[in-house]
């Protein structure tokens, strides 16, 4: 079953919040016609963005047992009352954030929904190691707060921290920022020094591998803990920024020609299809970490690297020349991916794109890298509400489906039946390979079983 995050619905328009008055002020090398496009699509985001928060403040509140339903339908429904640890901390940091940072959403009912979220991570998501002593996040709880499933990763953590830090700048509680950092000293002992802590058995053939998702997130939380600390702060965690800036680094194979998602602790590429993985979105997402960081030290050369390694060839690589969109996964040396889900177009990659490529222009000036801001743009505009409605429906143990005919569809209606998903589209262009010869309207359906789409 999919779990919608809280910003599912919303990501194209909570990312691009960068999208601001203050960037625009930034472009000022753009034509007239540029300034007014850029305008055209910072005021599309901001309604997408109004109606999502809107969404959720509507449908998401659970006011019996606190914290958030977050597997709902179009229709505001809940249709599964589990609590995933990291969305729950999603929506906590996103609610403060948009509190902190945008006038329109100082409202107090945002203030309190993230108070009662926060409260409701404090009381339940942190479980006790007895052999350790450590703290671990659950993975997954019960509607009222009892822990159902713990993950041997760190990710639960990191979104507990990101949730705890960002509370604390709204309410003021140092008690909150204090316990962030806390659990930041356990992630890096569980990285750098220990990860014993985190569950996993010592097996003889599991090699340790440099994974990029990992420094890449303790980036991310590096950029958290710090903003606007002041120096002392930041003086704490310079060394592991830099840490996971090098790590990240490693991730360029093949002398400079791609992005893999898994390498060796030395830099190496790893042998089989778990070193040929690529990650476009990913690796994007990368790359516009690195250009903050490389604004914030003005280091130029990790500029141009961030940019022409995590940003345009990634893009390169990732994009589908025939139908447009970010694939998920690919191999590197052209072999089918064992993710059976590397051709869908979900939500996500395309986000980060837009995120890098409208970071990377404002950064550099540089027109062809709006041009590609804007070709992603028009791609996840036009195809949103389908990647959202395959999202927030879909019956299968699967992220989405959007579709493995990458087909560009509209007006799709969406109905269940059993266990499966039926996709009933009332248009659909020529290349898809499931419109039959004078058949209009067409179905598909997703089968839970067999997980694949069959025609109907």
């Amino acid at each position: 079953m999919f779990k919608i995050c809280f910003h599912c619905c919303s990501t194209v328009p909570v990312s691009l919040s960068i999208l601001s008055d203050k960037t625009l002020e930034r472009l000022t090398t753009l034509g007239t016609m540029s300034v007014v496009k850029l305008e055209e699509w910072r005021q599309r985001i901001r309604k997408e963005l109004d109606n999502a928060v809107a969404f959720w403040l509507k449908y998401s509140h659970d006011t019996t047992h606190g914290g958030f339903f977050t597997c709902i339908g179009r229709d505001g429904k809940v249709y599964d009352e589990l609590k995933y640890v990291w969305l729950q901390g999603r929506q906590v940091w996103m609610y403060c954030r948009l509190y902190r940072t945008m006038e329109r959403f100082r409202k107090p009912e945002i203030l309190e929904a993230a108070k009662a979220g926060g409260a409701f991570l404090r009381k339940f998501a942190r479980v006790s190691s007895s052999s350790s002593g450590q703290w671990k996040c659950a993975f997954c709880l019960t509607r009222d707060g009892k822990a159902l499933k713990i993950q041997r990763t760190i990710f639960s953590e990191c979104f507990y921290i990101m949730a705890m830090d960002e509370l604390s700048r709204v309410t003021g509680d140092k008690d909150m920022q204090l316990e962030a950092e806390q659990m930041m000293e356990q992630l890096i002992y569980w990285v750098r020094v220990d990860s014993s802590g985190l569950g996993r058995p010592q097996l003889p053939g599991d090699v340790p591998t440099n994974s990029m998702a990992v420094p890449m997130m303790l980036l991310c939380l590096v950029e958290q803990l710090t903003e606007g600390r002041g120096q002392e702060v930041a003086q704490k965690y310079r060394e592991l920024a830099s840490w996971c800036v090098q790590q990240i680094l490693q991730h360029i194979q093949r002398d400079g020609t791609a992005i893999l998602e898994s390498v060796s602790l030395e830099g190496a590429e790893l042998p089989g299809c778990q070193g040929r993985l690529q990650n476009p979105g990913h690796a994007l997402e990368a790359g516009w970490f690195l250009l903050q960081v490389s604004a914030e030290q003005e280091d130029e050369e990790l500029r141009r690297t961030a940019i022409n390694k995590f940003v345009e060839l990634p893009y390169q690589d990732g994009w589908d020349k025939e139908h447009g969109g970010l694939f998920y996964f690919l191999d590197v040396d052209g072999h089918c991916p064992t993710q059976l889900e590397w051709n869908m177009k979900l939500w996500w990659p395309h986000c980060e794109a837009l995120i890098a490529f409208l970071m990377a222009y404002s950064q550099t000036k540089k027109p062809e890298l709006l041009e590609r801001f804007s070709e992603v743009y028009e791609y996840t505009l036009n195809h949103g509400s389908s990647m959202c409605l395959a999202a927030c429906t879909c019956a299968s143990e699967c992220w989405m489906i959007f579709w493995q005919t990458r087909t560009e569809c509209s007006d799709v209606n969406v109905v269940m039946t059993g266990l499966n998903l039926i996709c009933l589209f009332t248009k659909s262009n020529h290349n898809n390979q499931f419109l039959k010869d004078n058949c209009t309207p067409f179905q598909i359906m997703w089968d839970t079983f067999l997980g694949r789409i069959t025609p109907v």
